[in-house]
């Protein structure tokens, strides 16, 4: 059997205990596209660390959003969040930061009537891929106004807001920006949500994470040992090479081998029973 036909097996065995141990699990939660939207940026710059903080981190956050995240986001008034948010802490980022986060995407919504279409103010669809585009989304969601949050100063040199808007442009992997788009773009399947109909799946890049960049590089897709854009347009040249119009739809079952099956690079006795062994450096070794 090809590779191709292990790793699409692999997409089909996807199952709703996966999505429940990931972040996208909090898209699914709301019946919207303007809910979803929101619910996605914000649970996807939160998706770093171990998976059950972020859940943990990430329910704390949507309790406090109450039935709408749309709603909330368009009625979010710094002050208030700054009270609401005084003692929320997820490792790095504080609560100033996720303040910052709700008052970008407001300040998106009043420009653009959306994430997707502030995105899409950006994006060629004759590029190549997205690494234009998401430079471009960046660069703009950081030269917003920030000194309802953080003063006049605006956003403080020392401050962890930034993380949540890397670019590829410093060589950066993007993994939760790459993931929310993957979330909104790639088709409607029970896991991603196909929210963003004007850009194509075939753009995206793959989210590089701890598990994508040693599973990819195990079953041969990368030579890269850095994880970062330029490893992460590796993996997704080589997917694509497999599914050329949806690359990225492999990334969930791929990255769930770790998250969810336990695979941490090493012989064990569940290597018998993966899917994707006869292909896998590991157990070569």
């Amino acid at each position: 059997m090809h590779l191709k036909a292990v790793l699409d097996n692999l997409y089909a065995s996807r199952s709703p205990q996966h999505l429940a141990n990931d972040p996208l699990s909090f898209c699914h939660r709301y019946r919207t596209a303007e809910d979803r939207e929101i619910a996605g940026l914000i649970a996807s710059s939160f998706a770093y660390g171990n998976v059950k903080i972020i859940l943990r981190t990430l329910n704390g956050v949507f309790d406090r959003l109450g039935p709408s995240p749309r709603r909330f986001v368009e009625r979010f008034e710094p002050a208030a969040g700054r009270r609401l948010f005084a003692g929320f802490k997820h490792r790095f980022n504080d609560g100033l930061d996720l303040c910052a986060l709700l008052l970008a995407a407001r300040t998106m919504l009043e420009e653009a009537d959306g994430i997707g279409q502030f995105f899409l103010t950006g994006y060629d669809p004759a590029a190549g891929d997205i690494t234009d585009a998401l430079a471009i989304f960046s660069a703009g969601a950081l030269a917003f106004d920030y000194r309802p949050v953080f003063g006049d100063g605006g956003i403080p040199a020392d401050s962890y807001f930034p993380f949540f808007f890397p670019s590829p442009a410093s060589g950066s992997a993007c993994k939760r920006l790459c993931m929310y788009l993957r979330w909104m773009v790639r088709p409607a399947d029970g896991i991603d949500l196909g929210l963003w109909h004007e850009i194509s799946p075939a753009k995206l890049i793959i989210p590089v994470d701890a598990h994508i960049q040693r599973i990819c590089r195990h079953l041969g897709l990368t030579a890269r040992r850095q994880a970062d854009w330029r490893m992460a347009r590796e993996i997704t040249a080589a997917l694509r090479q497999l599914d050329p119009a949806d690359p990225v739809k492999y990334d969930f079952p791929l990255c769930h081998l770790g998250i969810s099956e336990g695979c941490d690079g090493t012989i064990r006795p569940l290597c018998r029973s993966c899917p994707v062994v006869k292909f896998c450096a590991v157990t070569k070794r």
